[in-house]
């Protein structure tokens, strides 16, 4: 007897919970990167993101329309002033610490192959293309090199106008930014989960700039 699309989803989903839990790796620094801007402007000043107030996430949705929400507790990152007056952001995500909050079975599954593969690829990164301070305060695109499972491509997250004259340091800079998960091998579970993925970065800064 054909199977309808439901008891497929639901067959795929049962399949999932009883897969069993992978050995979970001990928790590690991620590894330092190479200068962002080699070869290009000047690097005045490093702004660490306080990663205690910042918050680091994304959001996926199933095939009827539930929502998943995941988080990345380990991260780091920093603005970068540039001597031209431009600014740059480097975004450094530890997946091997990814979790759905509630939801150990799906946490397990977003750290294993079928999906950000964190035993290979323990890092997600994201380097901006410099950007005019500006939008910090009223908004705009920026883009830049996301790289999740060694593959690399040009995405683009939207900076929310700011909710307040200081943001990054009184309120967030709030960044969205959707993705294809299938551009970086992330293609299983098509039947059961959306193809696309939401970046959600809500960022403070740990320290002001200079004058």
């Amino acid at each position: 007897m054909a199977l309808t699309g439901a008891r497929v989803v639901c067959l795929g989903l049962a399949l999932l919970w009883a897969r069993p839990a992978p050995a979970q790796p001990a928790p590690v620094a991620p590894a330092p990167s190479p200068p962002l801007t080699a070869g290009g402007p000047t690097i005045e000043q490093r702004l660490p993101l306080d990663t205690v107030r910042s918050r680091c996430g994304f959001e996926i949705r199933t095939r009827f329309g539930q929502k998943i929400e995941g988080l990345f507790p380990r991260f780091e990152g920093e603005v970068l002033k540039l001597a031209d007056g431009r600014h740059q952001v480097r975004l450094r995500m530890d997946a091997r610490q990814v979790e759905i909050p509630g939801k150990p079975r799906y946490t397990e599954w977003m750290r294993g192959e079928d999906f950000f593969d964190v035993e290979r690829f323990p890092l997600v990164e994201f380097d901006s293309e410099p950007y005019l301070p500006e939008m910090t305060a009223h908004g705009g695109d920026l883009v830049g090199r996301l790289s999740i499972r060694g593959i690399t491509h040009t995405e683009t997250l939207t900076v929310m106008p700011a909710e307040c004259p200081r943001a990054g340091y009184d309120c967030d800079v709030i960044s969205r930014g959707t993705v294809l998960r299938g551009r970086y091998g992330m293609d299983s579970w098509e039947v059961a989960l959306g193809d696309r993925v939401t970046f959600i970065l809500r960022a403070r800064l740990a320290e002001a700039p200079r004058p």
